[in-house]
């Protein structure tokens, strides 16, 4: 049974999930999500000690909700470097469209506004980690392309594989989920392993 700390814990996160999924991210303020929450600002602050962390929970809690690691067992239980890859571009191509409407609230919000810009930056470091881990597994299997190195080709991984990408082709180009994943597989392929055709 849950204390009444952890109902209102959860209920600020819930709040500002909420709050981040249906705007830009800019109205996201503590007054914002303590009237989302029915709960005053201090209880806010007994909670979070800033705005920064309350957003960096919020992404965390997120993740959780949506099953984030075990989205990611998959691609962590690949039995080789390519297959780890592959997965990894599966999983997180699949999880965008779930995110989509905090990022880029959080994108949107990050110039402007310095906890936004953190708690993306600290949630894209996450994920950028995930990208490294496929990497060095190819890397340490001789199957990394002789132009990279674990540090570039992990940059390289990270941004094709960014929310902006995303947007742009699906939103914009208007390619739908499975033509994306499937793309992206190739291009990170043929990009990043020494003879993948």
């Amino acid at each position: 049974m849950s204390s009444p700390h952890q109902t209102t814990h959860h209920k600020i996160l819930q709040a500002c999930a909420s709050l981040l999924s249906d705007g830009d991210g800019k109205g996201v303020r503590m007054s914002d999500i303590a009237k989302a929450a029915k709960i005053s600002r201090q209880a806010v602050y007994l909670h979070f000690a800033s705005r920064a962390d309350l957003l960096e929970a919020t992404t965390r809690y997120i993740d959780e909700q949506l099953g984030l690691e075990e989205r990611l067992a998959p691609s962590r239980q690949a039995k080789n470097g390519r297959e780890r890859l592959l997965a990894y571009i599966a999983m997180w191509g699949a999880y965008v469209p779930h995110i989509y409407p905090t990022a880029k609230a959080l994108m949107t919000a990050s110039d402007s506004d310095e906890a936004a810009a953190g708690a993306w930056r600290d949630r894209m470091i996450d994920m950028r980690e995930g990208c490294e881990a496929a990497v060095q597994m190819l890397y340490q299997e001789g199957q990394l392309a002789a132009a990279w190195t674990v540090d570039s080709a992990t940059d390289m991984l990270w941004t094709l594989l960014s929310v902006s990408n995303w947007e742009q082709l699906t939103r914009t180009c208007g390619w739908d989920q499975a033509t994306y994943i499937k793309q992206l597989q190739e291009v990170a392929l043929r990009t990043l392993i020494d003879d993948a055709g």
